[in-house]
């Protein structure tokens, strides 16, 4: 007989986040939480201005209240859920900062490096000090052997983590484009969290309905963004998904989009310095080259979401 448990938190956030969608989108409506794009991007982006950011929160809502509901039980959420929220605060205060204040830079880089710096230091802590977890690293396709780098593991778990996060916010940047490629990975970690019963299912449940349910205002065209507050926290889930689970490797396989996000953006700056001036991708982070291209929007989320599933399926076969 198949349990049907899994799928409560899945559905009570799905109805919490579709339920506050219109309750929240209003609000930041009325506190001008506008977005304001970028002035050299893709022309078909100027109509964006004025949509409502920091949608976020819907979702937030969603995998919070719905957490609670399962801490009691499932002690092991509580890391996950710390690092999701500690990043969204993160995300919120650099939004706020922008859209409410009109301050256009946020907070600056070393505030912003600060604020994840301190939160993944908590979660470091946590899993070496709290859990018999460790920070051992299941690799990918060696039948069940872990790679153990003993005192690198820390400095590792940061990079891990803070890499993951700005890779999701780079993601971010089409209607549906983050939201649609992470509710592919949270998926990924509720099926292995069933298999291994790890004990997190319950919150990367939350995670994939609070996300399905943020997608019914977030696809194209959007009625809101996610913003920092969404996208970081985003980051923080599945960074602190992939640990619990000691599945940080596997990161580099479902997380492949957040990856190329990155390096493209890497790539363009280092090229543009090396050559004073040239591009090599038409413009970063990469969604934005296919737009340049004559992609759709929908198109590039459609590929990205696809090339997610499969590289989830990938990283299933590989456990």
């Amino acid at each position: 007989m198949m349990d049907f448990s899994v799928a409560v938190p899945v559905i009570v956030s799905f109805v919490i986040s579709a339920a506050a969608g219109p309750v929240i989108i209003p609000l930041l409506r009325k506190l001008k939480v506008g977005q304001t794009v970028r002035d050299d991007g893709p022309q078909s982006h100027l109509k964006k201005n004025g949509t409502p950011t920091m949608g976020g929160l819907i979702f937030l809502l969603g995998v919070v209240v719905t957490s609670l509901f399962y801490m009691k039980d499932y002690p092991k959420i509580i890391p996950i859920l710390f690092v999701t929220v500690g990043f969204g605060i993160v995300g919120f205060l650099d939004d706020y900062i922008k859209v409410v204040l009109h301050r256009s830079e946020g907070l600056t880089p070393g505030q912003k490096m600060a604020g994840q710096i301190l939160v993944t230091g908590i979660f470091a802590w946590y899993m070496v000090s709290y859990t018999d977890l460790g920070l051992q690293m299941l690799i990918p396709f060696s039948g069940g052997k872990y790679l153990d780098v003993g005192v690198l593991s820390v400095p590792l778990l940061f990079f891990a983590v803070i890499g993951t996060v700005n890779g999701t916010n780079f993601t971010d940047g089409l209607d549906g484009l983050a939201s649609s490629v992470t509710v592919m990975v949270a998926v990924f970690f509720t099926v292995v969290a069933i298999g291994t019963d790890s004990g997190i299912a319950p919150v990367t449940g939350a995670v994939t309905g609070g996300l399905l349910g943020f997608l019914l205002f977030n696809v194209y065209p959007a009625s809101v963004f996610m913003g920092d507050t969404g996208s970081l926290a985003l980051g923080g889930f599945v960074a602190s998904a992939a640990y619990m689970l000691h599945l940080p490797l596997f990161i580099l396989i479902v997380g492949l989009i957040y990856l190329v996000e990155v390096l493209s953006v890497m790539i363009q700056v280092t090229y543009f310095k090396a050559t004073h001036g040239k591009r090599f991708f038409k413009m970063a982070p990469i969604h934005h080259h296919f737009e340049k291209c004559g992609w759709s929007e929908t198109r590039i989320v459609a590929v990205f979401s696809i090339i997610t599933a499969l590289c989830c399926l990938v990283a299933l076969a590989a456990i």
